[in-house]
């Protein structure tokens, strides 16, 4: 019986993993988790317009600009990705 449960929680997670591609894996480094983290948050922002003003008005900025600005920072929100280990 438990096999089976381990089955079943097994195909799960990897279906969950196949659908949204920000829940992680066990090789998921910091930096990588950490980008899709503040992704998920920028993309959240800018496809939320009441979202999305509320920063506006609280930047003293046009809604036009923060936007911009929101899907700029999504290209690297970390900063550049460390050096690799060899």
């Amino acid at each position: 019986m438990s096999s089976e449960l381990r089955y079943t929680a097994n195909t799960q997670l990897e279906h969950l993993h196949a659908r949204y591609t920000g829940t992680g894996h066990a090789d998921l480094t910091k930096y990588e988790w950490l980008t899709h983290q503040h992704r998920d948050t920028l993309s959240s922002i800018v496809g939320h317009p009441p979202l999305l003003s509320y920063l506006a008005i609280a930047d003293g900025e046009a809604v036009g600009r923060v936007k911009f600005e929101m899907t700029e920072r999504m290209l690297q929100p970390c900063g550049p990705p460390p050096a690799k280990e060899e």
